[in-house]
């Protein structure tokens, strides 16, 4: 499943909902979860489409409400883009997760442990190499590096 564009689309769609929603990413996940197949499905066409209407479209669909969830305004260096969280979230989906799983996948990587510690933009996590992190997410814990 390595370069699924389908899965790094449905990714950065969930990055770019909490950012311009100030919400949790899991919280993301909770309000889109009965369109998340169909987005995974349907990822080649909403591509089609820029971004921020597919965005606003999911937004309004599916009654995102305003967060205050806010993991940007207090970094110290650079923000990675919605895509580059995007893709580091699809390739640790596709690194634990089996074709048939993936919209469960996306699911519980966001629910867990260590969605946050990605978010965590103050730290190196998030541009650590893909099977390390898939490792940390296997063994429940940052390993040492």
């Amino acid at each position: 499943m390595k370069n699924n564009n389908n899965l790094f689309y449905v990714c950065s769609l969930i990055e770019y909902i909490a950012r311009k929603t100030t919400n949790h990413r899991y919280d993301v996940v909770k309000y889109m979860d009965n369109d998340l197949q169909r987005i995974y499905n349907y990822a080649d066409v909403f591509h089609c489409e820029p971004i921020e209407k597919v965005a606003d479209d999911f937004i309004q669909k599916d009654n995102v409400m305003a967060g205050s969830y806010d993991n940007l305004s207090n970094c110290r260096y650079s923000i990675p883009d919605y895509w580059d969280i995007g893709e580091v979230f699809a390739r640790l989906i596709e690194d634990c997760y089996e074709d048939t799983n993936v919209v469960n996948g996306i699911r519980e990587v966001y629910e867990s442990w260590l969605a946050e510690k990605i978010l965590n933009f103050n730290s190196d996590l998030y541009y650590q190499p893909r099977d390390y992190i898939a490792a940390c997410y296997k063994e429940g814990k940052v390993l040492s590096t």
